[in-house]
Parts: C-alpha cells; sequence; structure tokens
C-alpha cells in the first residue's frame, strides 16, 4: 500500500526499509545523533557570531560619537 501511495515499485521501498533497519543510509546520508552535533555546533557558532556583531556595534557607535566630538 505504501509504495502504491508513493508511486514506487514494491521492491525499491522494501530495500528502503531493509536498509534503514540494518542502520544504512543512501550514501552521504548521516545520522541522527551526527546531525543534532552538527546542529549544536553550529548554533555555538552563530551565538559566537553574534556576540560579535553586538561588540562590533558598540564599537563602532562608540567611536562615532568620538569622531563627532573631535569635529566640534
Amino acid at each position: 500500500e505504501g509504495a502504491s501511495r508513493l508511486s514506487l515499485p514494491e521492491g525499491t521501498l522494501g530495500q528502503w526499509v531493509t536498509a534503514a533497519r540494518k542502520g544504512l543510509g543512501t550514501p552521504g546520508s548521516r545520522t541522527v545523533a551526527e546531525l543534532e552535533s552538527e546542529i549544536l555546533q553550529l548554533r555555538k557558532a552563530l551565538n559566537e557570531a553574534r556576540l560579535e556583531r553586538d561588540i562590533l556595534k558598540k564599537a563602532t557607535a562608540y567611536f562615532a560619537q568620538e569622531s563627532l566630538k573631535n569635529t566640534r
């Protein structure tokens, strides 16, 4: 039934199910644990980039203010 709903030959769907049960995926596919680990690393990198951005914004505002004081 599932194969017909997806317009797939039954053999193809059966092979996918067998591969999934054995822990085999398509070439280049990763496990859920690997993907979760990557997400965690990316979130840390994003937080670090946001922190750097905020520091640079504050520094830019400070130096712009100092520059205006010196031109008066």
